[in-house]
């Protein structure tokens, strides 16, 4: 039996994650709506940025913790309105 396996994957080059423009706008203690999925969404503060703003810390509200989120991991962040 023979598998389905890609071959010459590994010298693929690896595709570039980029964050959305709404991301560079986030500043540590900024309070966001973090979309995991499509119908759950939930609150917190922005703790952590990487300088390239691709990895966000978020303290997420409700005692839920602190979560790394990447812009390459499907999720959205955005800035509440104040």
């Amino acid at each position: 039996m023979t598998r389905n396996v890609k071959r010459g994957a590994v010298d693929l080059p690896l595709r570039r994650a980029t964050p959305a423009p709404h991301w560079k706008q986030l500043r540590q203690g900024d309070r966001v709506r973090v979309v995991l999925t499509p119908g759950f969404e939930t609150g917190g503060l922005v703790d952590a940025i990487t300088r390239d703003h691709a990895a966000v810390w978020v303290n997420l509200d409700g005692g839920r913790g602190r979560t790394l989120l990447h812009c390459s991991d499907a999720v959205e962040i955005f800035p509440e309105e104040d």
